[in-house]
C-alpha cells in the first residue's frame, strides 16, 4: 500500500500576501498620477490633426467635443475611397494642400468644372499700369540721356571759364549746377554783372534752352557781414545778384519766365568753411541749378504720354 501524501498546511503561503500588499500600493500609485494628470486640449488637437493626415479624411461634420470611452480614429475618420466616382452631392473634403479641390469628371475623363476666367476690367487695367510704367521708364531714360547731352554742351561751351576757375560744372542725379564765381562777374560788395561776362551767360543760355526743367538762380555770400548805402546785408547782395543773373538769362527769349525760381540765401549754405580768404571767395558765388525728372518735366504722371 501506498504511503499517503503529506497533508498540506492550512492557509495562503505568506508571500503572497507581501505580493498582495504591493499590487496595492501600485495601484493607488497609478491612480493618484491620473487623478493628478491634466489634458492639454492644444496638444490633444494637435495629435488629432496629426492622425487625421495619417489615416484619412476628415467627415464632413466635425464632432463639438472630445470623444469619449470610443476610438477617435473610428470615430473621427473613415478610409480614403480610392476610386473616383460621379456623384451629384459631394460627402467628404480632403485636408491635403495638394489636393484643395477635388475634381468631378464625365465618362471620358474631361474636367467637368474648371477656373472661372480674370476679369476682364481686371486685365484691362494691369494692362493699363503695365503701358504706364513703361512709359515712366522711357521717361527717365529720356531725361537722363538730355542731361547727359547738356552737360556735354556746357563743358565745350564754357572750356575756357572752367579752365580759368570762372566758372564749375556738377552733375547730380536729376540735376546740373553751374557755379558762377564772383571773380570775373561781379565786383567786391556790387551787383552789377560785369559786361565781359554776358558773352558767357549769353552760352549758358543757349544750352539751358535747347531742353525743358526748371531754372534756380541761387545767390550766395561769404559770412562777412556788409552795410553799404545799396545793401544792408549779405541777404539783399546776394538776392539783387541772383536777379541780375536771372534779367541775363531772360535775354534768350527761348527760355519761358515760369521757368526759372530766384533765391537768395546769404552765407546759409557755403561750399567750404569761410575760415581763409580762399574758401570765401568760393562761397561767394551764384548757382544756376537745371532740375529735371518726371514730376518737373511732366507735373503729373498721366501727362507723361501726351508728351
Amino acid at each position: 500500500m501506498a504511503d499517503d501524501c503529506p497533508k498540506c498546511e492550512e492557509g495562503l503561503p505568506p508571500w503572497m500576501g507581501t505580493f498582495a500588499d504591493l499590487m496595492s500600493l501600485l495601484m493607488c500609485f497609478f491612480v493618484l498620477l491620473l487623478s493628478f494628470a491634466t489634458i492639454d486640449a492644444v496638444r490633444f488637437k494637435k495629435m488629432a490633426e496629426s492622425m487625421k493626415d495619417a489615416f484619412g479624411v476628415q467627415r464632413e461634420i466635425p464632432a463639438a467635443e472630445i470623444v469619449m470611452g470610443v476610438s477617435v480614429i473610428k470615430q473621427e475618420w473613415s478610409p480614403t475611397v480610392a476610386e473616383q466616382a460621379v456623384i451629384t452631392e459631394i460627402r467628404q473634403e480632403t485636408s491635403e494642400v495638394q489636393k484643395e479641390h477635388l475634381q468631378m469628371k464625365d465618362g471620358e475623363g474631361e474636367a467637368s468644372q474648371q477656373a472661372d476666367p480674370t476679369p476682364e476690367p481686371v486685365q484691362q487695367v494691369d494692362q493699363q499700369q503695365l503701358e504706364q510704367q513703361q512709359a515712366i521708364e522711357a521717361a527717365k531714360e529720356a531725361i537722363e540721356k538730355d542731361l547727359a547731352e547738356q552737360m556735354a554742351d556746357l563743358q565745350e561751351s564754357l572750356e575756357v571759364e572752367i579752365e580759368q576757375g570762372l566758372v564749375t560744372l556738377e552733375k547730380e542725379e536729376n540735376s546740373i549746377i553751374i557755379r558762377v564765381q564772383e571773380k570775373g562777374s561781379f565786383g567786391s560788395g556790387s551787383a552789377r554783372l560785369d559786361p565781359a561776362f554776358n558773352e558767357v551767360m549769353d552760352r549758358i543760355s543757349a544750352v539751358l534752352a535747347k531742353k525743358p526743367g526748371q531754372i534756380t538762380v541761387a545767390g550766395h555770400s561769404d559770412n562777412i557781414p556788409i552795410s553799404t548805402g545799396r545793401f544792408r546785408s549779405n541777404w539783399e547782395l546776394s538776392s539783387a545778384r541772383a536777379v541780375t543773373v536771372l534779367h541775363s538769362l531772360l535775354r534768350n527769349k527761348d527760355i519761358a519766365e515760369e521757368r526759372v525760381v530766384v533765391q537768395g540765401l546769404a552765407d546759409t549754405k557755403p561750399l567750404v568753411e569761410n575760415d581763409t580768404p580762399q574758401n570765401r571767395a568760393r562761397n561767394r558765388r551764384v548757382e544756376l541749378i537745371l532740375r529735371r525728372g518726371i514730376d518737373v518735366d511732366f507735373g503729373d504722371l498721366q501727362q507723361i504720354e501726351l508728351k
